[in-house]
């Protein structure tokens, strides 16, 4: 007979460790599934300032260590697999994966999401050295600095409006000739002293001296004209795209594909729980990701005892 795990986390970001974490805690059977390495988005920041008890702040990889190691120390299990397919709603749920196939009773999807890329020359190196997609994350770099903000929907509203309160001054480009944005964010915008527009414009690359960025060649969609923008960091402020691929014909996904489920982490599927980003929500942070995995185990502890775990 296979082996059968209480819970199986897929993705090992802070969602998904903290219910590996929470999960040993509580005494269940549980293994998490992790493509390469611990951290997801996070481990990719240079610097993190918004997660309590780091006082000095800490990098993202350093910190997804730490959670790693804190979920093993109580016996969770990390196994290096990519999870290739899954059959949501079997019993027990099967998880197919290039390292074999995984059952458990519950399963936790902490698969995140990635920002979406420009895909312009210049951004691949200079991610994280002057081009950024975390506006809350990285923004009080650039105190009193000139910054970028890329894109006209919600996303780049609020990260302008919260940059315009830290920076010097803030140019929005956007495609358009106006925002995409709930109209609540238009007034403040348009009324900032600091907010200069840049209407109707794509950026084509961005411009660097010896590896640091120093600002960003537009181009003017409706005559051609380009023209060069000096800054000190943009905002790549254009959506996010859910890893939800494994979910798609199973559970219930939003008109962006995210998973949903609320404060609860529930999904569709009894059984199965979605945390961190990929889950609708409203604010997707390390923090709230965090707060996701814990809500999981506990909703998961009472659906394994009301089918008598």
């Amino acid at each position: 007979m296979e082996h059968i795990h209480d819970m199986i986390i897929v993705g090992g970001g802070p969602g998904g460790y903290t219910a590996a974490l929470y999960a040993a805690r509580a005494g269940l059977d549980a293994a998490l599934l992790e493509a390469l390495a611990p951290g997801g988005q996070m481990a990719l920041s240079h610097q993190i300032d918004n997660y309590p008890g780091f006082e000095e702040g800490i990098d993202g990889f350093s910190l997804a260590v730490k959670m790693q190691k804190e979920a093993e120390r109580f016996g969770a299990q990390t196994r290096l697999a990519q999870v290739q397919q899954a059959d949501l709603a079997a019993n027990p749920k099967v998880l197919e994966t290039s390292e074999g196939t995984f059952y458990a009773k519950t399963v936790v999807l902490a698969t995140g999401a990635s920002p979406r890329e420009l895909g312009v020359p210049g951004e691949q190196e200079l991610t994280g050295r002057g081009v950024h997609y975390c506006a809350d994350c990285d923004g009080m770099f650039y105190k009193g600095k000139i910054v970028v903000v890329v894109g006209g929907g919600n996303t780049a509203a609020q990260d302008a409006a919260l940059l315009s309160r830290i920076a010097q001054k803030v140019i929005l480009v956007h495609r358009r000739d106006t925002l995409r944005a709930t109209k609540i964010y238009h007034k403040p915008l348009l009324e900032a002293e600091n907010v200069e527009f840049r209407w109707n414009s794509v950026v084509e690359q961005f411009v660097q001296v010896e590896g640091k960025l120093t600002g960003v060649q537009l181009r003017n969609v409706n005559i051609g004209e380009e023209s060069v923008v000096d800054c000190d960091g943009v905002f790549v402020s254009i959506g996010r795209k859910p890893a939800s691929d494994l979910a798609r014909g199973q559970l219930e996904l939003d008109e962006h594909g995210y998973i949903v489920a609320d404060e609860s982490t529930k999904t569709s599927i009894p059984g199965v729980y979605a945390v961190g980003d990929v889950r609708t929500k409203q604010v997707r942070q390390v923090v709230t990701a965090v707060s996701d995995g814990a809500a999981a185990v506990h909703a998961a502890e009472e659906y394994l005892a009301q089918r008598g775990h």
